[in-house]
């Protein structure tokens, strides 16, 4: 007899499977913790097998579970290529792109360009996704995406969109002492301005961590301590200082990527024509 499977319970499969928890699961796909156990009972229920190991940790995939994981995957992204297939096709310049970039590049620089592209398609929605997660542009997570790092994703279209230069700054009619300086949060400390800054000021003691550079730049114009922030950034803050100590921090370049099977939809091919005719260097 072939499988009675639900398949709106893979998902529900997927993210237990990488996430190990029913919390993070339900956070990962946006329903409550009861609503997924009792859609994970009914997907084992009709599989006629256990999936997962119980266990004080989290959720084991079980023989049987690494088998469905193998299976539910490869549907997972021959849906997604489906999708990004008729997505690919349509016609005319309506409908939603998701975007993600982080916060400052987003406001400082994406801002103005998003502006005039809304102006003259204003059928086109743009969603953009400011958070420090790595959003996926196979699964769909993002349909653009903006990264300081090279994108060696096989299937994605990428090129160099331009230079940003950095600066150290001090808040502007503040005393603070010459060694206090705001960093990026330890997950990110060997950023090569973090490095800089420390050979820069050996001497140079850590008040205040942040992953977010728009943070970073208000707690130095708030007389925190000395930082070292992208040069849009630190022109666009009432506040700041630039600090020049004879050596300039290093540059950093920003890349612009979307899936392959993207390439031929309208409204992201005017949207990328617009951000590299206006910030491309």
């Amino acid at each position: 007899m072939p499988l009675q499977l639900e398949w709106s319970d893979l998902p529900i499969f997927l993210a237990i499977a990488r996430e190990g928890t029913l919390g993070a699961a339900s956070r990962r796909v946006g329903q409550s913790q009861p609503t997924m156990g009792r859609r994970l009972r009914a997907l084992e229920g009709a599989a006629g097998v256990k999936l997962f190991q119980r266990t004080a940790d989290g959720f084991v995939l079980t023989d049987e579970g690494e088998m469905m994981l193998r299976h539910a995957e490869r549907m997972e992204s021959d849906a997604h290529a489906l999708a990004r297939e008729l997505a690919g096709s349509e016609q005319g310049l309506t409908g939603m792109l998701r975007l993600t970039c982080s916060d400052w590049f987003g406001r400082v620089v994406l801002a103005p360009v998003l502006a005039a592209f809304n102006q003259r398609h204003p059928c086109v929605v743009v969603e953009t996704l400011t958070d420090p997660r790595v959003y996926s542009l196979a699964r769909r997570e993002a349909d653009l995406a903006f990264r300081i790092a090279a994108f060696d994703e096989p299937e994605v279209i990428a090129r160099r969109l331009t230079t940003v230069s950095y600066a150290l700054y001090a808040p502007a009619g503040r005393e603070v002492p010459a060694q206090d300086v705001v960093v990026m949060d330890t997950g990110f400390g060997g950023m090569p301005d973090v490095g800089w800054l420390m050979q820069a000021i050996p001497a140079a003691r850590i008040v205040a961590r942040s992953n977010s550079r728009e943070m970073q730049a208000r707690l130095c114009a708030l007389g925190v301590g000395m930082a070292v922030l992208p040069k849009p950034l630190g022109a666009a803050t009432v506040g700041l200082v630039e600090v020049d100590l004879g050596d300039a921090p290093p540059s950093r370049e920003t890349w612009i990527a979307y899936h392959r099977d993207m390439k031929r939809l309208p409204r992201l091919r005017a949207l990328v024509d617009m951000v590299i005719d206006s910030l491309a260097d």
